[in-house]
């Protein structure tokens, strides 16, 4: 099968010659301009040959345009830290500026799918979106909001509709640019941040506006990040494929075939074993994957981003153990 045939059969519940395979990461020393993070990522998606090609962009820069300040302190994620956030108390919620998504750091990844286009026009390509949520935390911290959104209602939701704006029109203008998918992270889900009723408020009604205003993708894949997940309250997601930290927290992708009937994607730890161990523990793993769905509906891929610092080894074996 080709990788189009492959990815879209997987997708739709038909029979794959193989499940298809991808992993992504982050590129921090690339990340600060479209040329440089394009080329990288066309690099690595054809040094390991994968089905797909998942964006990554600089894990700040959603927040670039409203005054997030971010720098890199090598860490093995590749994440940035966060120097300056632009919330410093509720009023600050609705002065959040309503943004051009074609300019700035949203324009600058807009110019990174295009040039990916370009180079691998074959290529499916997803583009990495944020849940509004997600954005709202990283600018005003993680307490922080928990804070805002138990005391300051009002204000906060301003501030979400501002964001999820913002963040449904970068949506369409991703796929527009020429990424065939996105794929939206929410990184607030967990029971262990928040609970289920304030994720019903302040998390659920904007990941659905973003979702809407992204309805021309041709796939959408949910990651839920994080421990303690909501997944049985966000299945209902319209999304076509669920991706989580299913080597470290509830569910297991055998248990998640029972409560979603789309696709998973996932089997791998990215830290420990694509990180740390060895390839034939890294192969277990993947040949364990595929064995709890029968190999249907599934796309073998990691928890999350794999260490920048990954032995090639590892990650050669994670394409390799799908061959069979």
């Amino acid at each position: 099968m080709t990788k189009h045939e492959r990815v879209y059969a997987a997708v739709d519940g038909n029979p794959v010659d193989r499940p298809p395979v991808a992993l992504w990461r982050h590129f921090p020393q690339e990340d600060q301009r479209a040329e440089t993070l394009a080329q990288a990522h066309a690099a690595f998606y054809k040094t390991f040959d994968w089905d797909f090609l998942k964006i990554t962009p600089a894990s700040a820069f959603y927040g670039d345009d409203w005054g997030l300040r971010s720098t890199y302190r090598p860490n093995r994620e590749g994440v940035r830290h966060y120097t300056e956030r632009p919330v410093k108390k509720e009023t600050d919620w609705p002065k959040l500026k309503r943004l051009d998504v074609t300019t700035g750091a949203h324009g600058r990844e807009l110019k990174a799918i295009r040039a990916l286009r370009k180079a691998l026009p074959d290529a499916i390509i997803l583009a990495s979106i944020f849940s509004p949520l997600s954005i709202a935390r990283a600018l005003a911290g993680e307490t922080a909001l928990l804070r805002y959104l138990r005391d300051s209602v009002d204000e906060t939701h301003e501030g979400l509709d501002i964001i999820t704006e913002a963040t449904g029109m970068f949506a369409a203008e991703c796929v527009a640019t020429g990424a065939d998918g996105l794929f939206l992270a929410t990184q607030c889900a967990s029971t262990g941040y928040m609970t289920i009723e304030e994720y019903e408020e302040f998390g659920r009604p904007y990941d659905l506006r973003v979702l809407e205003a992204g309805r021309k993708a041709e796939i959408v894949m949910l990651h839920i990040h994080g421990e303690r997940i909501m997944f049985e309250q966000l299945m209902d997601y319209p999304v076509q494929i669920v991706n989580w930290h299913d080597r470290r927290t509830p569910p297991t992708l055998k248990e998640a075939r029972e409560q979603f009937s789309g696709t998973i994607a996932g089997g791998v730890d990215s830290m420990d074993t694509i990180g740390k161990a060895t390839p034939e523990q890294v192969t277990t793993e993947v040949k364990d994957a595929i064995a709890q769905v029968g190999g249907k509906r599934l796309v073998v891929a990691a928890g999350c981003v794999i260490p920048i610092d990954a032995p090639e080894e590892n990650v050669r074996a994670v394409r390799q153990a799908v061959e069979g």
